[in-house]
């Protein structure tokens, strides 16, 4: 909205020709990124203070570590805070004409509501159950589906590239490899899907989650920018000079208005930091369902539309983890009535091997840096 009064309105005014600045993505980018941190900030304490008043507490697993039991009754549905903040910033600054985003914004807002309503099952009735597990997948699953369909069935994407899946460390444009649209559909869907509930299952301890969430947004500002900005180069190819985008001489998918996602990706970086003031050890407030369903849905999205489902097996390699070693447990426990883990997600078997709390937080974080640049260099190795 802002970016439209500023430059489609105001900047044709005369003396006002500066504003023409907003035009560019990277200032736009900027833009959105302090203006959910701002809104995060002074947001923060007053919201916090409402879920106190309104004792909307986190329930606490009984069969958990015993150090969480002190946290029993700490504000959650902190991630409405998150929501608010970064939907707020890509409405402000995005070129609204964009369909990316609208999808993008449809997708996250619809499993932040599933996650608000989950939420609110767990306060009504005081346990950690939320909604039953088959009924919240079979929500989550309409919505994937339902965006998936339209992505891909609207004509938003080029022909000839929508149904090509992008190979890490490969060219795209000889090495992809074509799914047929069914296929294409039910697997994006299962990507949004299993990165909203990864991601979740990631959120356990004061910032887990919030720290690889805010990495994996800045990585995939980047994929969005590269792979939609128009910029071109002149390369020399075979002896001649050629005029090429950065997609092209990067060898990965060139998709026309992708490149307005690096705002929201933006907004979701700045939102994440400000809610990690409140959130991080000894945490304030949680981000609960509410914000870790909606982030991950928001990362799974991000992730389709740049054409890097499988290179999000690597941004979010902690969420990758975490969610496998729940399947895993899960799967061998009722295999052989054994279980692998102390304790599943895993960074709660670190905690009963001894691990301070803290230091899983952090070094999760390193990991997760470390991975985020692996990715980044398969821009590269190609």
């Amino acid at each position: 909205m802002l970016f439209h009064l500023l430059y489609d309105v105001l900047a044709k005014l005369e003396g006002l020709g500066f504003l023409r600045v907003f035009r560019y993505i990277s200032t736009r980018i900027l833009a959105a990124a302090i203006t959910a941190l701002v809104i995060s900030f002074v947001l923060g304490p007053w919201f916090i203070d409402r879920l106190k008043r309104r004792q909307i507490g986190q329930q606490i697993r009984d069969d958990g570590p015993e150090s969480h039991h002190k946290k029993a009754g700490t504000p959650t549905m902190g991630g409405s805070l998150i929501l608010f903040a970064f939907v707020m910033a890509t409405l402000l600054w995005c070129d609204l004409r964009n369909h990316f985003v609208w999808l993008t914004l449809a997708v996250t807002v619809g499993f932040g509501v599933v996650g608000f309503m989950d939420d609110y099952m767990k306060i009504a009735h005081k346990n950690t159950r939320g909604l039953p597990g088959k009924f919240r997948l079979g929500i989550e699953f309409m919505i994937a589906g339902a965006a998936m369909s339209y992505l891909f069935l609207s004509g938003m994407l080029d022909p000839t590239l929508r149904l090509q899946l992008q190979l890490p460390f490969t060219n795209f444009y000889g090495s992809s490899l074509h799914l047929p649209l069914w296929g294409y559909v039910a697997f994006a869907s299962v990507v949004v899907v299993g990165t909203a509930n990864a991601v979740n299952l990631t959120d356990g301890l004061d910032g887990l989650a919030i720290g690889p969430t805010i990495i994996n947004a800045g990585t995939f500002l980047v994929f969005a920018y590269l792979s939609g900005v128009e910029t071109t180069l002149l390369v020399h190819v075979a002896g001649e000079v050629r005029s090429q985008n950065l997609a092209e001489y990067l060898h990965i998918a060139h998709i026309r208005g992708s490149v307005e996602l690096a705002i929201f990706c933006a907004g979701m970086l700045g939102a994440g930091i400000g809610f990690l003031w409140y959130n991080t050890y000894p945490a304030t407030v949680f981000m609960g369902d509410v914000g870790a369903l909606s982030l991950g849905a928001a990362i799974g999205m991000l992730a389709v539309l740049t054409k890097n489902e499988l290179t999000l097996l690597l941004v979010g390699g902690i969420f990758v983890v975490e969610a496998l070693s729940v399947i895993i447990q899960v799967g061998s426990y009722k295999m052989r009535r054994k279980r692998v883990f102390l304790m599943a997600p895993i960074h709660h078997h670190y905690e009963l091997k001894g691990w301070e709390e803290p230091k899983i937080i952090v070094r999760f974080w390193l990991i997760s840096v470390l991975l985020a640049l692996l990715a980044l260099g398969t821009l590269k190795l190609r």
